[in-house]
């Protein structure tokens, strides 16, 4: 453990790392952890077949432990399957257990973002310590305003939503919305500090450039190819289902037998999308030319966890090589999503100029973090997620505001607003390949400046 760490943790602030040796389910064990005076519990599983079981047992160890305090423990983990969640409930219904459903956060994420490239740069700076973050903050100035009027009174952070007094969290609310006495408010930020009013003189609009409403174009039937396969595929193209129009395909390609069995028996049959799979390995070129991968709109690679991280990432890697070479001789070149195990791949992975990629553990991990500081985001971060609660879109700019003219966030904050929408940041084009510049996106920009944009929007 200390050798890993010390490879790579590179910055360690204020913070002492202490490593103990012990079986994390064995109360006596734990002790030497002192886990009654932490703050947080963090529970991770272990690498075998049947984490949850592990998962369990630990909590269990830690909340009816004979030395246990009065007071409630916050214990983040994270569960494979969800017919566990009940039993760890129960196991900790004394105390504060958050646990995250780390297949279906995974497949959420890449489903999404296989239709909007950028967008799993967006999650990553929403829980990224090193960017802007989310805080509540009580504001009594704005007892008995709207949730819409809130938008524009910061001029440093982006008004989320509203945490009610009762302690429900209402991400992206209707705009007519009443913030009440307790409320909360809860913001994109620098920190909890700069949550601040800003002085009424910097909200400048530009009437003239804000559009109106435009009428929505009708969708297409789209394509989509998916190469490789885990335990998140099933739940990827189930929500792949939700979001794409009637007559839609997806296709599967990977050395896997039985996927369209495990398809059909996790959530029925697909409704919008036509499911077609074939069986073979995802790096043959041969294969991919037979495929036609260039007639598909997106493509998701995904890595394979029945092999070990760096050979399944070595995996991808040439898959992803072999989609480069094929999409540059594409007029029309189809967009490319592609999953990592390690994030030390991730500079190889960016050689591939994929529109987008995700680290599936790094992102678990920095949620997990993230609502060990803080458990209120535990339920902003399920929102987001949801299928049915309010979700990060990537939208012309075109829609908003009249192209060619510089405007100031605070105009498309408005015109965002107009169409019930909450405006939190901005994609440029011109850096979407570079990594030093977050590929171009810009989460809660000062309102006040002025830029060039293609809007990212919610």
């Amino acid at each position: 453990m200390e050798d890993e760490i010390r490879e790579r943790v590179e910055v360690r602030g204020k913070t002492r790392i202490i490593c103990r040796n012990g079986d994390p389910i064995d109360p006596k064990d734990l002790e030497i952890a002192s886990p009654h005076q932490a703050k947080s519990i963090i529970v991770l599983p272990p690498e075998n077949n049947d984490p949850d079981t592990d998962v369990i047992k630990t909590v269990l160890a830690i909340t009816n432990n004979p030395n246990r305090r009065a007071e409630k423990y916050h214990i983040v983990t994270q569960i494979r399957h969800a017919k566990n969640l009940p039993v760890l409930k129960l196991v900790g219904e004394s105390d504060n257990v958050q646990a995250i459903l780390t297949g279906d956060l995974i497949a959420r994420v890449v489903a999404q973002t296989s239709r909007q490239s950028g967008l799993s740069v967006v999650y990553t700076e929403l829980m990224d310590f090193g960017g802007d973050e989310i805080y509540f903050k009580h504001e009594p100035t704005l007892t008995g305003k709207t949730f819409g009027e809130a938008l524009l009174v910061y001029e440093d952070s982006s008004v989320l939503g509203i945490r009610k007094a009762d302690g429900k969290i209402l991400l992206s609310p209707p705009m007519d919305s009443l913030i009440e006495k307790d409320d909360q408010i809860f913001a994109l930020s620098a920190d909890d500090d700069t949550i601040r009013l800003s002085n009424p003189s910097l909200i400048q609009l530009n009437e003239a450039h804000i559009r109106s409403n435009s009428i929505p174009l009708t969708p297409k039937p789209e394509k989509c190819l998916i190469l490789g396969w885990n335990r998140s595929g099933t739940t990827i193209v189930h929500e792949l289902d939700n979001y794409v129009p009637k007559g839609s395909q997806v296709t599967v390609v990977a050395d896997i037998y039985n996927i369209e069995k495990q398809i059909n028996a996790q959530g029925g049959k697909l409704k919008n999308q036509k499911l077609v799979v074939t069986e073979g390995e995802t790096s043959d070129r041969d294969l991919l030319d037979k495929l036609g991968v260039e007639d598909y709109d997106h493509v998701i690679v995904l890595a394979y966890n029945t092999l070990a991280p760096q050979e399944a990432d070595a995996k991808t890697l040439v898959t992803l090589l072999h989609l480069r070479d094929m999409a540059q001789k594409d007029e029309t070149p189809f967009s490319i999503v592609s999953e990592m195990l390690d994030l030390r791949n991730r500079e190889l992975a960016e050689a591939t100029q994929v529109d987008d990629f995700i680290v599936s553990e790094h992102l678990v991990s920095l949620m997990m973090s993230q609502i060990s500081e803080n458990a209120e985001l535990f339920d902003v971060f399920t929102d987001i997620f949801d299928p049915e609660g309010s979700e990060i879109y990537l939208k012309p700019i075109s829609d908003y505001v009249a192209l060619g003219e510089s405007v100031n966030f605070y105009t498309v904050v408005e015109a965002a607003k107009r169409r019930g929408q909450t405006a939190i940041g901005y994609r440029l084009e011109s850096e979407a390949g570079d990594a030093g510049k977050a590929y171009g996106v810009h989460t809660n920009p000062k309102k006040s400046e002025k830029s060039d944009l293609q809007l990212k929007i919610k």
